[in-house]
């Protein structure tokens, strides 16, 4: 398995010179199984998805992409996704199971008019919108695992996926401080490596609460927790300037390895 992190900040974007390094796409991580040579399963689709064209050198894109939640962050980048947005794409797109609202009608809220040009019926291609429960999968080969996740403001997911008992976590947004609950603890055990929510630091962390985010140190403590090989620290703040970034995992002191993501870092696991 391969990920390809193509946008790695929290809550809008970030563009100018000091983000140029890390990089100012909101939220997407493209995973390749292994074997393949191009990504079949999306994890977000936030502006960084816009990337994932290229990945596929002009052909379109034929996979899942997995919403961890529905916030503007992490879904504003779909309908410009070039790849999936063409005649002979096919993209399923599987979003948290909310208030009893198909796939369909819940991206809607945010993909219709007057607050957009389109609904999401209006791409090209075949789509389909799914609302999914919690629970163990296979999507595009891959088993996947979906937990609750406390965060503010809507249902939000982890997702933990495994290849050939090679085990990643994703958990972009998450407020630990909230709670952790058994079942996450569960399946987050022993991975290989943990995508995390770090966009506070701990100086912020009357902010992180507002929101319902992780601080770095919320991030590695639960790193350390579940005994993770690896912790990825993600979704920066759109103010982390790149100098801010370099220092950033070593802000907690801890035997965990700990990097910090950027677009266009490449992990095989």
């Amino acid at each position: 398995m391969e990920l390809t992190f193509l946008g790695v900040r929290g809550s809008t974007c970030a563009p100018g010179p000091r983000f140029v390094r890390y990089g100012g796409h909101t939220a997407c991580v493209a995973v390749t199984a292994r074997g393949g040579d191009r990504p079949v399963l999306l994890l977000d689709a936030g502006t960084g998805i816009r990337s994932a064209s290229a990945m596929l050198r002009g052909e379109a894109f034929r996979g899942t992409v997995l919403v961890s939640h529905l916030h503007w962050d992490h879904v504003q980048g779909l309908p410009f996704f070039a790849a999936g947005d063409r005649e002979d794409a096919r993209v399923t797109v599987q979003v948290p199971a909310q208030g009893g609202a198909s796939g369909r009608d819940l991206l809607a809220q945010l993909m219709s008019p007057p607050g957009f040009p389109i609904e999401p019926e209006g791409l090209i291609g075949d789509w389909s919108f799914e609302a999914v429960e919690a629970g163990k999968s296979v999507v595009e080969g891959l088993g996947v695992t979906s937990v609750d996740v406390e965060h503010k403001g809507g249902r939000t997911f982890g997702y933990v996926l495994e290849e050939d008992g090679r085990r990643v976590a994703y958990v972009p947004d998450h407020a630990p401080a909230v709670g952790v609950s058994d079942e996450l603890l569960a399946a987050l055990q022993g991975v290989d490596v943990l995508v995390h929510d770090a966009q506070f630091l701990e100086w912020e962390r009357p902010r992180a609460r507002d929101y319902g985010h992780a601080t770095v140190d919320d991030a590695v403590h639960l790193g350390e927790r579940v005994g993770a090989r690896r912790l990825v620290l993600f979704h920066h703040g759109p103010h982390r300037e790149d100098d801010a970034l370099d220092t950033m995992a070593q802000v907690v002191p801890t035997d965990l390895e700990v990097v910090t993501a950027r677009e266009g870092m490449v992990l095989k696991v």
